[in-house]
């Protein structure tokens, strides 16, 4: 029998068998982000007993799903299970914490997202993405159309982590005599709006889908910016409103080369005269590079027909519909692109 080069360690197999376990913690945390524990041991609801009550769920099943929660660090128990407190590690899950990941927690181990995860090998032997396969020849949007609480699950998560970005964005992003910023599927505008606190002289909006924007202006008028805010409803793939400053932040990581090209040159097309596009995206590092960027790639692969991309992948969009490259930066865990008209 060949000898294999680098033969597995002791420690190899430790970390394969957690690697192949993995979702058994995804939905172990998805259960306890469902049945609000951080909420609850913040509150002072920190037995079985009391939980169980509280969610009306199975007793038995709660002190195991404590239990194993407290192997993960998610909290302790210094009497031996009757009583339990909370970790800073679950802290992330409490509803009201602004960067929370409870959201997140939940959608991405619900049906939307977990059944074409389970198709994912077919994902990379046909190179398609398995989303129409699992759930009916629905996109992964027209999915969430049809169910609303998972999809607001979503749209929170999406929130949250646009929150907890938003102000590193508007750091590195220069809006020194811009004249309006459109925040281009930008949902309730939280980039924009982050940009708008750090300048004030700075007139930014939102171009989002119709039924959309309300969510953005609310949100506006909340942060007191709704005499500098704006909202247009319609439909990037067709045409945007012109502006001196185009964000697209987790946009062309959903779609192919061609349809982002659309996109561009329909910002290509009308970017007013010295304007810039600001692409935020995860930015696929030198092989080998730990990070989340490429497994975002294997979730868009398996999702979205989309793809993260490498910097040279981006200069090529660029390129093709007109546009060059002028800058790029980091901000957290995103990279920060910008490009102007040639």
């Amino acid at each position: 029998m060949a000898t294999h080069p680098n033969p597995a360690q002791a420690q190899d197999y430790q970390h394969m068998m957690a690697m192949v376990t993995g979702f058994w913690v995804t939905q172990t945390v998805r259960a306890a982000a469902l049945y609000k524990l951080a909420d609850h041991l913040a509150e002072g609801t920190d037995t079985p007993e009391a939980i169980a009550r509280a969610e009306g769920i199975d007793l038995d099943a709660v002190r195991r799903l404590l239990r194993t929660c407290a192997s993960l660090g998610l909290m302790t128990s210094p009497d031996g299970g009757t009583h339990y407190s909370g970790t800073s590690l679950l802290s992330t899950l409490h509803k009201d914490d602004p960067n929370s990941l409870r959201g997140f927690a939940i959608s991405q181990a619900a049906p939307g997202h977990w059944l074409p995860w389970g198709q994912f090998p077919e994902a990379v032997r046909t190179g398609g993405h398995r989303i129409e396969a699992a759930h009916g020849d629905a996109t992964i949007f027209e999915y969430f159309a049809q169910h609303l609480q998972e999809a607001a699950l979503f749209t929170e998560s999406m929130g949250n982590l646009s929150r907890a970005a938003a102000q590193d964005i508007a750091a590195v992003v220069d809006t020194e005599g811009v004249g309006l910023a459109l925040d281009l599927g930008g949902a309730n505008g939280e980039v924009v709006r982050a940009m708008m606190k750090a300048n004030p002289d700075l007139h930014g909006g939102v171009f989002d889908l119709p039924h959309v924007v309300p969510d953005a202006l609310a949100a506006a008028q909340a942060d007191g910016l709704d005499a500098r805010f704006t909202t247009v409803g319609g439909d990037f793939f067709e045409a945007v409103p012109p502006a001196d400053l185009y964000i697209l932040k987790y946009i062309l990581h959903d779609w192919d080369d061609d349809t982002c090209m659309r996109i561009l040159k329909n910002c290509r097309a009308s970017l007013r005269e010295g304007g810039r596009i600001v692409v935020v995206d995860h930015l696929i590092p030198e092989i080998g590079t730990p990070g989340i960027a490429p497994l975002m790639d294997m979730n868009m692969l398996a999702m979205t027909g989309g793809r993260e991309r490498e910097t040279a992948e981006f200069d090529a969009l660029f390129a093709a519909v007109g546009l060059r490259r002028t800058g790029i930066t980091s901000a957290g865990a995103f990279a920060v692109i910008e490009a102007a008209a040639v």
